[in-house]
């Protein structure tokens, strides 16, 4: 049994199970701050230069809600972009590069 024991402990460190866990915490963080960013400062920007973007999810085609899912593909593509210059400004998009 303490042989398991260990065997499961030495997985933990080598594989980075600490590491994962901790980066899935911070992730969720990370996603409730862009989150806001996109809903309370970006998507009022955008609603200021294109007409509310609320306004998206009234869009239908018969019985087809499609405007819910063009405002769910608009507000993936800003956070996206966000999280892209914001990693990008900081610096971390090279943390994980493989050192030759």
């Amino acid at each position: 049994m303490k042989e398991k024991l260990q065997g499961f402990i030495t997985f933990i460190r080598e594989q980075g199970v600490i590491g994962l866990a901790i980066g899935f915490i911070l992730g969720g963080a990370v996603s409730a701050v862009v989150g806001s960013l996109v809903k309370d400062v970006i998507n009022p920007l955008i609603g200021l230069a294109f007409g509310s973007v609320d306004s998206l999810s009234t869009f239908t085609l018969g019985p087809i809600h499609y405007g819910s899912f063009i405002a769910a593909i608009v507000d993936f593509i800003v956070i996206a972009a966000v999280v892209y210059f914001i990693f990008r400004g900081l610096g971390i998009d090279t943390l994980d590069k493989k050192k030759g």
